[in-house]
């Protein structure tokens, strides 16, 4: 049977991303701790080793593929859970300044540890609410690209996202099934908060065929200073405009 790793590898030489052994390494470690973890606290529901490798950290990494990070300098993942997609995209772009945000402790707690097993440095894990966190100024506008992976509805995660982003910035959200009705009931929500969508990249993960969405959506203006509103009322109350 084929190692789960070097199918990884391969399968990012082809999208032109070169993985060294170090990576790899920390990659290895990265799925070791999140097993291990997973059984203390509810970090995902996938834990076998070649699916991990694919449905986490190629899936992570393909934000990449239609976005290069070549010249990008700072990253925000918002409701990061275990560390998706910002981790193994600093593993594999270890120039990235990595900051996330979530509202678990526990959850912190683990990339805490995870980022110190991993000895990567430039990585801000930071135990908040986003619509808290995007208030305060060491966050607001500041960020070259503010990431998601499948949290909410766009209309939702975007107002979570956009106000972190910095003008002219991008908010990515990265989305398994046709996004086609979110993104037309987060129109209103884009234009309120400043966004404007730039492209929405359909795509195939290997080996299963699921299929995937990464949306790009340029930070056009600055947000209106109230947004987001107070914790909770995004979820509660998405910006839908006139129905």
């Amino acid at each position: 049977m084929s190692d789960p790793r070097e199918t990884f590898r391969g399968l990012l030489a082809e999208r032109g991303i070169a993985v060294a052994e170090r990576q790899l390494e920390q990659f290895e470690i990265y799925y070791r701790e999140l097993v291990e973890w997973n059984e203390k606290m509810n970090l995902t529901g996938i834990t076998e080793k070649e699916q991990v490798y694919i449905k986490h950290f190629y899936d992570s990494i393909s934000l990449s593929f239609f976005h290069p990070l070549d010249d990008v300098r700072s990253i925000a993942d918002i409701g990061s859970g275990a560390g998706f997609p910002s981790i193994p995209l600093k593993i594999a772009f270890p120039h990235l300044r990595v900051t996330i945000v979530d509202s678990l402790q526990k959850r912190i707690g683990f990339l805490r540890h995870l980022v110190e097993q991993l000895g990567v440095t430039d990585v801000d894990c930071v135990h908040a609410r986003a619509e808290d966190a995007a208030r305060l100024a060491e966050h607001r506008d500041r960020y070259d690209i503010v990431t998601a992976r499948a949290v909410a509805r766009l209309n939702v995660l975007s107002e979570f996202c956009l106000p972190f982003v910095r003008p002219q910035g991008v908010f990515i959200a990265m989305k398994g099934s046709d996004p086609g009705e979110e993104l037309k009931e987060a129109a209103f929500a884009f234009k309120e908060l400043g966004g404007a969508v730039e492209a929405d990249f359909a795509f195939e993960l290997p080996m299963e065929q699921s299929g995937r969405h990464v949306i790009v959506v340029r930070k056009t203006k600055a947000t209106p200073g109230k947004y987001p509103r107070k914790a909770g009322v995004p979820l509660k109350m998405p910006l839908l405009g006139a129905r």
